[in-house]
């Protein structure tokens, strides 16, 4: 987990494009507030896989939202039993639960079906203020960072000097 965050603050501090950050923190949100075992949990992580997000973000940010989930969970679970059991859609879920495929996503859960609802909703906003964020942070905190005279004292080691050759040449291969 250690390793995680330290490539978490690697990628906030590189020039790595943000979007590929805040899309792991959308897909994490998802992992993380739905519950684990399911259909969509498989295609959840094929797409994390195949659409190259930032994988040290998306472990760290799962596991964030994971803990988050247990606060919300009565959140989810009123969200999905108001959504399944609403009168005018019974005959829509009754429809969908006789398809063997229906069946296999488990969406017949209330906690389920109502934490993908709210992380479909909360998907856009986390997204944009995530990427906002990682901005403000590169343009006002990193550069602050950088500017100090303990880092300047840090870069000027010849020691740092070694380490940042070092990795430079373990990326390069």
């Amino acid at each position: 987990m250690f390793e995680a965050l330290a490539k978490l603050l690697k990628a906030l501090n590189s020039d790595r494009a943000p979007g590929q950050i805040s899309s792991a923190f959308v897909f994490a949100m998802f992992m993380g507030f739905t519950p684990t075992l399911g259909l969509h949990s498989i295609i959840l992580l094929l797409l994390v896989l195949v659409l190259r997000v930032h994988l040290a973000s998306f472990i760290v940010a799962w596991g964030l939202f994971s803990g988050a989930a247990y606060l919300l969970d009565p959140v989810f679970n009123d969200i999905g039993s108001s959504l399944l059991t609403r009168i005018e859609w019974q005959a829509f879920w009754a429809d969908l639960y006789q398809s063997t495929a229906w069946r296999l996503t488990r969406f017949n859960n209330t906690t389920l079906i109502g934490s993908l609802v709210f992380s479909l909703i909360a998907a856009l906003p986390l997204f944009f203020l995530s990427n906002w964020l990682i901005n403000k942070y590169r343009q006002r905190f990193l550069v602050w960072i950088n500017k100090s005279k303990v880092m300047q004292v840090i870069k000027a080691n010849r020691f740092y000097q070694l380490i940042a050759k070092a990795n430079e040449v373990r990326e390069a291969v």
